[in-house]
């Protein structure tokens, strides 16, 4: 705007003033434009969350039907998250961790009660979910469920011809440096604990050890340490065999029809990532907001078909044409025919510090 003299700019102001006043007067369908109602229209909601784990569409969406924009952080681990959300480094609305650390974050005080009032499309999601929830959200008072599954192995039938039931065949020889292992310590720890037929939450330091020096036995053989990336390894034909997650195993298959996923007869991780709100949440209202939007079965239905991750949330399974996938035993297993299943819970901080400790033998070895 140009600059005016001082006299003029003031005597414009008083005029505007003025009207702007007489007309709120004269006008009462006029009030919400002087008043301060309308200037907070729509505001904001700050996610953080995996990455590639929501379709951006969703987003649009969402901030096209509220007017809330959403400003959007992503993360790889649970371990990289929870220091940045501790240390109030930035101030998070909703987040999506998974099962132990939401555990740990419900004990430590960092996320707000949830008012279901404001989220009536949890309803979609199946009861089941909530009660599986209660093993490390016992009231279900501080999550929404929104993906689940099972972590296993991805293989390659060109590669590998022989059956693919058990945790030990990631310590065959003949697949060295064709091997793809989590680069998380609990999913790590995870496989070598149940390979050796020990609980993924054990703080016995006996089998711990033992888990310990089977991951160092293994290194050697093992191609790379890896997250997001062992999908499009295993698409490319750049490895046989890859612990993966149930997901991203239907996302490969379709990409690649020479894979195969198998859960291991030892039992592994059934988990569940879930929508929750940080206490010192900037805007709590707008993030109730995000995850009932998120609980919409139209909505659920484009993030599984986006990201391919099994949707707790019924009402959108049954809008799931392709009848195979909404079928398959991958997307949504019946649980009740794999024994020696368990979720993560958190260890404490004893336990955590133990875990990473042993994890950092591992890979400095």
């Amino acid at each position: 705007m140009k600059k005016t003299t001082h006299f003029h700019h003031t005597l414009h102001t008083v005029i505007l003033f003025w009207i702007v006043c007489t007309l709120c007067l004269v006008s009462p369908l006029l009030l919400t434009g002087c008043g301060s109602q309308g200037s907070k229209e729509g505001g904001e909601v700050i996610v953080y969350n995996w990455g590639e784990y929501i379709d951006p569409e969703t987003i649009d969406r969402f901030e096209e039907e509220t007017g809330i924009k959403v400003i959007y952080d992503e993360f790889e681990t649970n371990e990289i998250m929870y220091p940045k959300l501790e240390a109030g480094a930035a101030a998070y609305d909703v987040i999506c961790p998974s099962d132990y650390m939401i555990q740990k974050m419900i004990e430590n005080d960092l996320l707000a009660e949830i008012n279901f009032d404001n989220i009536p499309n949890s309803k979609n999601i199946g009861q089941q979910y909530f009660e599986q929830s209660r093993q490390f959200d016992p009231e279900n008072k501080y999550s929404v469920p929104y993906c689940f599954g099972t972590v296993g192995i991805l293989y390659n039938k060109t590669m590998v011809d022989e059956t693919v039931d058990s945790w030990s065949i990631l310590w065959d020889e003949k697949y060295a440096d064709n091997i793809l292992m989590q680069d998380s310590v609990r999913d790590a720890f995870m496989v070598a604990l149940k390979l050796n037929g020990f609980s993924m939450n054990t703080l016995d330091e006996n089998e711990l050890a033992a888990a310990r020096d089977a991951l160092i036995a293994q290194k050697p053989l093992v191609q790379a340490y890896v997250i997001d990336q062992v999908r499009d390894k295993m698409i490319g034909g750049e490895a046989a065999l890859g612990v993966i997650y149930s997901g991203e195993a239907i996302y490969t298959q379709r990409e690649n029809p020479d894979l195969e996923y198998a859960v291991p007869r030892e039992g592994t991780n059934v988990w569940i990532d879930s929508w929750v709100i940080a206490k010192n949440a900037p805007n709590k209202e707008n993030a109730e907001r995000f995850i009932d939007f998120m609980c919409r079965e139209d909505i659920a239905l484009m993030n599984f078909e986006y990201i391919t991750y099994s949707t707790p949330n019924v009402a959108a399974r049954e809008l799931i044409e392709d009848e195979e996938i909404r079928n398959s035993k991958i997307a949504f297993p019946d649980l009740d025919q794999y024994e020696n299943l368990e979720t993560f819970q958190y260890l404490g901080t004893d336990g955590d510090a133990l875990y990473n400790a042993l994890w950092k033998e591992v890979k400095s070895e």
